[in-house]
């Protein structure tokens, strides 16, 4: 049994603790009044970007050697038309910085809670979760946490494709914001 740590316990965030307590994990929540003490293996950041950023600046004693999963896609939410970081960085790969003993991986940002919930994709297709990290045994061991959770999980390669992620997921949002896709649609994986 893994202990996963969701810091947030908004829609993403309680479905994502969902899927891993499904696979039989612990998991616990840390909202922002509660105490940041004993964070579990895994950590995930269910948060909004900037959130992301701070806990990884005033948390990074209690992160250090964790996995780290930064499900955030960093759009500019005032214009909603763009990505906050630059064209040749991504917000896993700053989290990657300022974390630089920890097993960062970005995960989780290219789909919706409610395809999280439902574990499909417009009740038909299986939800498929992304992972990108430099660490292949934080991917394997995040892998290993969900299964039977009913995901499907890939590959997707090195923290540098975090920025495709993003991308992906941004477009994703951009397009169920003006109601061209549901929120329980969504892209998918088909192996």
């Amino acid at each position: 049994m893994v202990k996963i740590t969701i810091f947030g316990k908004g829609n993403m965030g309680s479905a994502i603790g969902k899927n891993f307590e499904d696979a039989g994990q612990t998991v616990e929540y840390i909202d922002s009044k509660s105490s940041v003490e004993d964070v579990g293996e895994i950590v995930v950041l269910a948060v909004p970007y900037d959130a992301a950023i701070s806990i990884a600046k005033q948390q990074k004693d209690k992160l250090d050697g964790k996995i780290i999963i930064d499900i955030t896609n960093p759009l500019n939410f005032t214009t909603f038309d763009e990505l906050v970081v630059p064209a040749d960085s991504s917000a896993a790969a700053q989290i990657a910085e300022l974390l630089p003993n920890s097993q960062v991986v970005k995960g989780f940002n290219t789909t919706f809670a409610a395809t999280l919930v439902s574990k499909k994709i417009d009740g038909s297709y299986p939800t498929t979760v992304q992972l990108a990290s430099d660490s292949q045994s934080a991917k394997d061991e995040i892998t290993s946490a969900l299964d039977g959770s009913n995901l499907s999980v890939i590959d997707a390669g090195a923290l540098k494709r975090a920025r495709e992620l993003e991308a992906l997921g941004f477009l994703q949002l951009t397009l169920a914001a003006s109601e061209k896709i549901s929120w329980t649609g969504g892209f998918g994986i088909f192996k």
